[in-house]
């Protein structure tokens, strides 16, 4: 919907003219978050800024907000989709509106309940409001992190932002790489939150609130987590309470003064968000990308689909040409390295839906909530090794060591003879611990994954070890992977995306779902199949989970081989990485001794992040909607 910045000093604001071109600037590198409007607030203590994409109440949203006769503003990025009914039951205790902006409404909620108001909420958001009177800050975000919120604070100060490119522009921070940060990287393809890649910037994690008053340091409370209860309750009872949920999860994210459409890939999650649309609004648009290499597209499934439900369907394919020349821009929107190949196709499909709407539904978090992935069903498959004595699993695991990679049944024996606490770190490992010490200039014996796990394994120890998969994916994965690149590739096109599975009350319909009702009949979202089957396309509900499937491993020994060798080279990442070991990689996946492709991926995201970020390779310039901050940019270095 929108992006915002603030920052609030312990000491009075001072009006010099450089102050506030730095704050404008810290908005006007998010301007693709919100094109439509820019608006400024401040006090002796506080300044807001704020960019607008005009999604609801297109009159008078405009924010920084108001109320209660100016003692509160705020800058809300989201939507809150029971705002309807909020605003009713509060006017019924005494408040008034004078818009019909779901941001006013939190504001009211915050004057009734003070910090108690986010439990209430219903939908995507980060937020900050100050309270002029009490010289207070509060802010928020929402259950899942669907909505991004930045921050960093020192001494006297504290920043917040939509993307953390913002705090770039802050007149006392300067960029270093936290080398905690880079270790983890390596293994998960993303920073594990609340860390970033830069040392002191903090990212407020999902279901958190932040709050701070003058003198004192800002505070991080928790008023949600991920709960699971699994029970015994009956297929027919759980199928109906997940239709419900769902249904009414779609009709509220259908609300919107714009026009709204939404992604397709011909797996069952968009189809049930599509045909759920469909009947709220019979010529929904629906888009897709695919590639021109045949086994990695989509768009022919997605077509199918679209036909059988009576909706037009638009594609795009991306050639590896596109792929390579717009990866400088798409890794400046997405702020930190991620190097989920999948996060450039989003680029490419969100810029084809924004000629056609503002607003799109995807099927972000289905797989997490109702056990999708493929790996969930594993513990079924290594059910042999649950009572093998302990001695007995370590002489296989030993005996199994001194096989080559890819000998058939070594990775089977590891991971059986494993506990899922030291072999599962969520949906994507990429380096294993060994393998990092010859990537790393630095590597850190003390840095390991577990040390981003085992606080959710410890919480998760009573579950089975596919709901401890959920768990941990939901904590890491979801949040640091799959919702970072949803908000970044569609808010570079100025375009919102909204995702109904990750609704609140759909999670009470999945969350105790019992093992057999995710992963039994031989499938996975079982249950979730059952309650949509009437409604899809027999040859969705049987195909199996494809994702994003993007030909890196091909055009990494071809078309993106040169490109590649040239970006290892010159990169002036020599700190921190062995790129001889990188380029080493590279030829020894050429020559098809083994897959490396997501691994040299990984390396190569990192190195042009570094020319992006650090290096400056590229000019602000070269970035899209940055014409005005190349000035501030100088005086910030």
């Amino acid at each position: 919907m929108c992006g915002f910045v603030s920052l609030l000093r312990n000491n009075s604001l001072t009006e010099s003219n450089e102050q506030i071109e730095i704050i404008k600037a810290m908005a006007s590198a998010i301007k693709h978050r919100g094109p439509d409007q820019e608006g400024y607030y401040n006090d002796d203590n506080m300044y807001l800024g704020f960019r607008r994409l005009s999604i609801i109440d297109i009159e008078n949203g405009s924010q920084p907000f108001p109320y209660d006769n100016g003692r509160y503003h705020m800058v809300f990025n989201g939507e809150i989709y029971n705002h309807v009914e909020l605003r009713e039951d509060l006017k019924k205790q005494g408040l008034t509106f004078t818009t019909h902006s779901d941001t006013e409404v939190i504001l009211a909620l915050y004057k009734q309940y003070g910090s108690d108001c986010v439990n209430y909420l219903r939908g995507m958001f980060a937020f900050v409001i100050w309270d002029e009177q009490e010289k207070k800050m509060f802010g928020a975000r929402d259950h899942f992190g669907i909505k991004p919120f930045y921050y960093y604070e020192t001494e006297d100060n504290l920043y917040c932002a939509s993307e953390e490119k913002s705090l770039l522009f802050t007149e006392d921070f300067n960029p270093e790489i936290d080398i905690e940060s880079l270790q983890h990287y390596l293994t998960f393809q993303f920073v594990p939150e609340p860390k970033t890649i830069l040392n002191n910037v903090l990212i407020l994690e999902p279901g958190c609130t932040i709050q701070k008053e003058l003198g004192k340091k800002a505070e991080i409370n928790r008023y949600w987590s991920v709960n699971f209860t699994p029970g015994q309750k009956p297929m027919d009872k759980k199928v109906a309470e997940i239709r419900s949920a769902i249904e009414d999860s779609v009709k509220i994210h259908m609300r919107s003064d714009v026009p709204v459409g939404a992604f397709l890939s011909g797996g069952i999650d968009s189809t049930i968000i599509v045909a759920l649309a469909s009947k709220i609004n019979p010529k929904i648009k629906t888009f897709t990308v695919g590639f021109e290499r045949e086994g990695y597209s989509e768009i022919d499934l997605a077509k199918e689909t679209a036909d059988a439900l009576g909706v037009e369907n638009i594609s795009k394919v991306i050639t590896a040409e596109e792929y390579m020349e717009n990866l400088p821009k798409i890794i400046w929107h997405m702020d930190e390295p991620m190097a989920d190949p999948a996060a450039i196709p989003l680029y490419f499909v969100a810029r084809e839906a924004r000629k056609y709407v503002t607003v799109v539904l995807s099927g972000e978090g289905s797989d997490e909530l109702f056990g999708g992935y493929n790996i969930y069903r594993e513990p079924l498959s290594l059910k042999m090794f649950n009572n093998m004595p302990k001695g007995l699993k370590k002489g296989l695991k030993g005996a199994s060591s001194i096989l080559h990679e890819g000998v058939k049944g070594k990775s089977f024996i590891e991971r059986g003879c494993t506990p899922i606490e030291n072999r599962y770190v969520g949906n994507a490992r990429i380096f294993k611990e060994a393998e990092k010490k010859d990537i790393l200039k630095h590597y850190d014996e003390n840095i390991r994954h577990e040390l981003i796990t085992a606080k959710y394994f410890d919480y998760a120890s009573n579950y089975d070890d596919t709901t401890k998969m959920q768990y941990i994916d939901i904590n890491t994965w979801l949040k640091g992977d799959i919702l970072v690149k949803a908000d970044r590739m569609t808010m570079a096109h100025s375009l919102e995306l909204r995702v109904p599975f990750l609704d609140k009350e759909v999670f009470k319909a999945a969350s105790d779902l019992s093992l057999e009702q995710k992963i039994g009949n031989n499938t996975t979202k079982y249950a979730l199949r059952e309650a949509f089957k009437d409604i899809l396309p027999a040859s969705v509900t049987t195909r199996k989970k494809l994702g994003f499937p993007v030909p890196i491993r091909h055009w990494l020994k071809n078309e993106m081989h040169d490109w590649a060798v040239d970006i290892i080279k010159n990169s002036e990442t020599d700190e921190y990485l062995n790129k001889e070991n990188v380029l080493k990689m590279l030829e020894d996946h050429c020559s098809g001794k083994i897959d490396y492709s997501r691994r040299i991926w990984t390396c190569l995201i990192f190195m042009i992040w570094h020319q992006v970020f650090i290096e400056n390779k590229y000019s602000y310039a070269d970035m899209p909607n940055h014409e005005c901050i190349q000035d501030e940019v100088a005086l910030m270095k």
